[in-house]
C-alpha cells in the first residue's frame, strides 16, 4: 500500500467525530493516519481520548489572542506533526482567510445538513420546519465562504413524524461517524486512483486548441490537429510496460533533457519503455504533492511541439492579448 496520508484533526470539545476518524485510521486498509489532534480548548475531552490512543496532541486557548495569531499557532503545530491535510471535527472557530487559502484543497469539514441546504446553524430545526423528508450530513472542502466548499459526500437521514431537532441530531451523529472516515479515506487516496488521475489529465489535455482523444496501444492518448492528420502530444500510462508508475507521457526537447530530468528528479520523472527511446518522458502522477499547473505546462509544451503552425500562432496571439 502507498504511504498513508498524514492528517491533523482540529476539535473544540468531546471529539466524537475525531474518535470515529481515529479508530477508522487504525484499520489495516486505512489510507490515512492521524498525526495530531489539536484543540482551541486545553480541557477538550477529545484530547484525553487521543492521548490514550498514543496520538500526539496540541492545545492552545484562543482567548486573549487574535484570530491570525491563534490560527498561526494551530497551523504550526499541524505542520510540525507532518500533516498533509487538516480535518475539522467540531472545531468551533472561524478560520482566517489566509489560513484557509494556504490549505486550499487540503482542509475538510463536516456539516449537519444536506448541503447546499441549510449552511450555518440550527440545521435540524430548519429542515424540520421546512417539512423536509430528510435531514443529513455533508463532508465538504473548506473555503472562505461558510459551508460553501465542494461537497465530497453526503448521507441523508429520514425525518420521522414528531421529530425534534435533538432527536434528529442524535441520529445524524451516527451518520456522521460513518460518512466522515469513508469520505476522508477516499479523498486522500485519490492521488493513487488511475480513474481520478486520468480525468484530471483528460480535462487539461482537451482544453488545448483542437485537441482530441484517441486510444493508442490500449492507452488513452491525445492528438493535436484534425482527426485525420493530428499528431500525438500525450499519453496516459497506467503502470504499462512493467512500470510501477501512473504517469503522463509527453515529448521533451532532446534525449539529453530527458536523461537530465530523470537523474535530477527521479521522484518526478522516469524514462518510459518503448516511448523513452523517442524522447518521451514520464511525468509521475501518483506521488504526493503533484503540481497540476506543472502538468498543464508539460501538456502545452508537448502540444506545441506537434501542433500545426496555425494553431500555435492562435495560442501565441491569445497569450499576447
Amino acid at each position: 500500500m502507498a504511504d498513508k496520508a498524514k492528517v491533523a484533526i482540529f476539535i473544540s470539545g468531546r471529539g466524537s467525530n475525531m474518535a470515529a476518524l481515529l479508530y477508522a485510521s487504525l484499520l489495516p486498509d486505512s489510507t490515512y493516519e492521524v498525526c495530531l489532534v489539536a484543540a482551541n480548548d486545553p480541557d477538550a475531552e477529545g484530547l484525553t481520548l487521543a492521548s490514550a490512543e498514543g496520538v500526539p496532541t496540541f492545545a492552545l486557548s484562543h482567548k486573549g489572542r487574535t484570530r491570525a495569531d491563534h490560527d498561526a499557532a494551530m497551523e504550526a503545530a499541524a505542520k510540525e506533526a507532518g500533516a498533509q491535510y487538516i480535518v475539522l471535527a467540531g472545531y468551533m472557530r472561524i478560520l482566517s482567510p489566509e489560513f484557509v487559502s494556504r490549505w486550499q484543497g487540503r482542509m475538510l469539514n463536516i456539516h449537519p445538513s444536506l448541503l447546499p441546504k441549510y449552511p450555518g446553524l440550527d440545521t435540524h430545526a430548519r429542515a424540520i420546519e421546512a417539512g423536509d423528508s430528510h435531514g443529513g450530513v455533508s463532508v465538504h472542502l473548506v473555503t472562505e465562504e461558510l459551508d460553501a466548499g465542494e461537497v465530497l459526500g453526503s448521507l441523508p437521514v429520514a425525518i420521522r413524524a414528531g421529530e425534534t431537532a435533538d432527536s434528529l441530531a442524535e441520529r445524524v451523529r451516527f451518520a456522521e461517524h460513518q460518512l466522515y472516515p469513508r469520505v476522508l479515506s477516499d479523498y486522500v487516496s485519490r492521488g493513487s486512483d488511475p480513474g481520478y488521475l486520468l480525468e484530471k489529465v483528460r480535462a487539461l489535455a482537451l482544453s488545448l486548441p483542437e485537441a482530441h482523444e484517441r486510444e493508442s496501444h490500449g492507452s488513452p492518448g491525445w492528438r493535436a490537429g484534425s482527426e485525420k492528420s493530428g499528431k500525438y502530444f500525450a499519453y496516459f500510462n497506467d503502470q504499462h510496460h512493467g512500470s510501477e508508475h501512473i504517469a503522463l507521457l509527453v515529448k521533451t526537447g532532446s534525449m539529453d533533457e530527458l536523461l537530465d530530468l530523470v537523474e535530477a528528479q527521479p521522484h518526478a520523472y522516469f524514462k518510459p519503455a518503448y516511448y523513452g527511446a523517442s524522447g518521451w518522458i514520464g511525468v509521475i502522477l501518483n506521488r504526493p504533492g503533484i503540481d497540476w499547473d506543472h502538468v498543464a505546462e508539460w501538456l502545452e509544451r508537448s502540444w506545441r511541439s506537434v501542433a500545426p503552425a496555425r494553431l500555435a500562432k492562435l495560442i501565441n496571439a491569445a497569450e499576447d492579448f
